[in-house]
């Protein structure tokens, strides 16, 4: 029972992973490589924070928002000026970067020995400490990430992103400030999943840089792809899928080294069918693949 719970916080979490980098690769066209990045840094603020100031999560995961929110828009304003293959190595760059701060930095984040010992959220005097608890918590926060997103996608601020995903060239011929727009929503992005990976810091208890590098950010893109991109309901489909369907590998008796091979392989596979066969994903709107 415990581990189905474990399984259904880990979905939850991804589920708002997922949205966050939909509203950035799905609603804008922007493909990004370096979400894990914003996810590290909302989970490493998030955890300092509790560590070294006893800051409750309340207080925590607004300023790790912000501050992942803010490394958003320091990247984005100068990345999104280039446009597709130049802004995808922009975002890997910065991935590469810092995976390069989390892993190197050790007054800090301690480098590879990560951080243990990450306090349990605790409200009013209650502390979240089995499975049931901190799935309730999960699903609150991916309830209101999912209605914070789409409020935001129709608004007409999301008409906006969607002409600028189907035609750049277009929406400036309206008038819009198109990278304003790329600007706000990849900052936006970025401060969201910074919800994600605070919950994934306090859940585990313990983070170190491996949880945030570049195969993490393909694993949260082939959420997108593979759910659809261009609607937030394919965010929750591909976290569902991507997250459960792994986890079946653990019973065909597979040695774990293997079987975590095994998951980059399916992974790898179900990008390249659903590029291939049916490029919008199982309930998107968009197709990354152009004609």
């Amino acid at each position: 029972m415990e581990y189905l719970l474990h399984i259904l916080i880990l979905i939850g979490i991804y589920i708002i992973v997922g949205i966050s980098l939909n509203l950035v690769a799905g609603y804008t066209g922007l493909i990004s490589v370096a979400h894990a990045a914003f996810y590290g840094i909302g989970a490493y603020t998030a955890a300092l924070l509790s560590l070294n100031f006893g800051i409750n999560f309340t207080v925590a995961i607004p300023i790790a928002i912000v501050v992942s929110a803010l490394f958003g828009f320091l990247i984005g304003f100068p990345s999104l000026r280039i446009r597709d293959d130049f802004f995808v190595i922009a975002t890997f760059g910065f991935q590469v970067i810092i995976f390069q701060i989390m892993n190197n930095w050790m007054e800090l984040t301690h480098g590879p020995l990560g951080l243990p010992g990450i306090p349990q959220p605790k409200l009013f005097g209650y502390r979240f400490t089995s499975h049931v608890d901190f799935l309730l918590l999960t699903l609150v926060f991916a309830v209101l990430v999912f209605f914070i997103a789409r409020r935001l996608v129709q608004s007409p601020f999301g008409n906006v992103l969607r002409a600028i995903r189907e035609d750049e060239i277009f929406a400036q011929s309206l008038g819009k400030n198109v990278n304003y727009y790329k600007v706000m929503v990849f900052s936006i992005g970025a401060g969201l999943v910074a919800i994600g990976g605070a919950l994934y810091a306090y859940y585990i208890t313990f983070i170190d840089p491996t949880s945030f590098t570049v195969p993490e950010s393909i694993f949260m893109l082939s959420i997108v792809i593979v759910g659809g991109a261009g609607r937030l309901s394919g965010s929750i489909i591909g976290a569902i899928l991507l997250v459960s369907i792994p986890e079946l590998l653990r019973f065909l008796g597979m040695p774990s080294s293997v079987a975590a091979n095994m998951r980059q392989i399916l992974y790898g596979g179900l990008l390249v069918a659903f590029m291939m066969f049916r490029p919008q994903g199982i309930w998107g709107e968009f197709s990354f693949r152009r004609e």
